[in-house]
């Protein structure tokens, strides 16, 4: 199952209700990755664990945001994202969106991805 290490408080599940406060709020001071995913999505799973290191590796210095969109208030927000595809993932720093990838990636690449993305 796709679920995020509870053990790393940089790894955090979310959903529509908290987004603003969760989400972009907190990119104003700290970057966050927000990974729009779903249960049925098989690139959704392959890409998790790189994802997951990647934050890991980094310590604090960038977070990263699950939101499932298998139904609901999630999937209205994906559509606000204009998110066409699972997994999609948005670099989300000051507030605003910073850069976007959809599929599945190496850890390497989404280091590259990071590195051309960030301020």
């Amino acid at each position: 199952m796709h679920k995020p290490s509870h053990s790393n408080p940089s790894i955090f599940e979310t959903h529509y209700e908290q987004f603003q406060e969760a989400v972009i709020d907190v990119s104003r001071e700290t970057p966050v990755l927000v990974d729009f995913w779903a249960d049925w999505c098989g690139p959704c799973h392959a890409l998790s664990p790189h994802l997951e290191r990647v934050v890991e590796e980094r310590e604090g210095g960038i977070l990263l945001a699950k939101l499932e969109v298998d139904e609901g208030e999630n999937m209205r927000l994906a559509g606000h994202y204009r998110v066409r595809g699972f997994p999609t993932v948005i670099l989300l720093q000051h507030g605003e969106e910073k850069g976007r990838f959809s599929g599945a990636r190496s850890r390497y690449q989404i280091n590259e991805w990071l590195q051309e993305h960030l301020d």
